[in-house]
């Protein structure tokens, strides 16, 4: 009778080490979705664009687009926005985007990691900073844009990105839209009856990075976003130091309602154009 009473315990044992082996070793899968194959192109929607690939490791490029603005003047010193996108997808989900900033008098260049789109390898936590990293090399030197010119815009996973860029590079200022504040913090959000911070191999932690940051700061987040929690770039926002400023968006995760709202549009157009610094 003992032995019968501890059975369900046993199989619930093995189970609960099951599930946890397959999120160790699964990691990668639920942190990235890259996809192949570009779904759009620039020509297909009569954009003018410079087809990019940068090396970044023996073997291995990455792929990105880099737009250039027509409504810049003398005037309205050119910036650009370095795009570091999201976890799913490649560039060519992100014309909404595209068409926006160019809308506001920025170049935009936007690249995709390692393993998504065009680019070759697979990505990491490691890969996906350094694939920032070149990519702002590159604006730098064949771009030929100086770094307080250089906006870096990251979404989503690409805010944990961006984070890290703007730590170690001077920039004009830093864009974080939607982002989480660490790997750990989301995992227990998804697990909550279940120790997966002891499994993590991400750490994706830019609650303990935005503190360091010197340049100017916009923090955007949604309180409907479903997947992200708000409460997390409302840290971010109160971590980072100033000149800093937030924006509450409008709409879920992946939603662009907010592309009407004109403190949002007011918020970027004055990184873009250097003011930001009064914040």
């Amino acid at each position: 009778m003992t032995r019968m009473m501890l059975w369900p315990f046993l199989l619930l044992a093995v189970i609960f080490v099951a599930f946890g082996i397959y999120l160790y070793i699964m990691q990668d899968k639920m942190v990235f979705f890259p996809t192949s194959e570009l779904v759009i192109t620039p020509d297909e929607v009569g954009l003018e664009y410079e087809d990019i690939f940068i090396e970044v490791a023996p073997g291995e490029k990455i792929h990105g687009w880099l737009f250039r603005t027509t409504i810049a003047s003398d005037s309205k010193p050119t910036s650009v926005l370095l795009f570091c996108h999201g976890n799913g997808g490649n560039i060519s989900h992100r014309f909404e985007t595209i068409e926006y900033i160019l809308g506001l008098g920025a170049d935009i260049f936007i690249f995709d990691y390692r393993g998504y789109g065009q680019s070759d390898g697979s990505p990491s936590e490691e890969n996906i900073y350094v694939d920032a990293r070149a990519c702002f090399d590159w604006l730098k030197i064949e771009g030929r844009y100086k770094s307080e010119q250089i906006v870096l815009f990251g979404r989503s996973l690409g805010g944990v990105v961006a984070i890290d860029l703007a730590r170690q590079v001077p920039c004009r200022g830093l864009i974080v839209e939607s982002s989480l504040t660490s790997a750990r913090a989301m995992a227990a959000k998804m697990f909550p009856f279940f120790p997966i911070s002891l499994l993590l191999r991400y750490h994706l932690n830019s609650l303990e990075k935005i503190g360091e940051i010197a340049c100017p700061v916009l923090v955007t987040h949604s309180p409907e976003d479903e997947i992200i929690p708000y409460d997390m770039g409302k840290q971010l926002f109160a971590t980072a130091k100033s000149p800093k400023c937030f924006v509450a968006l409008r709409g879920g995760h992946n939603e662009r309602l907010y592309f009407q709202d004109d403190a949002y549009r007011d918020a970027l157009q004055e990184l873009i154009s250097g003011t930001a610094a009064r914040w």
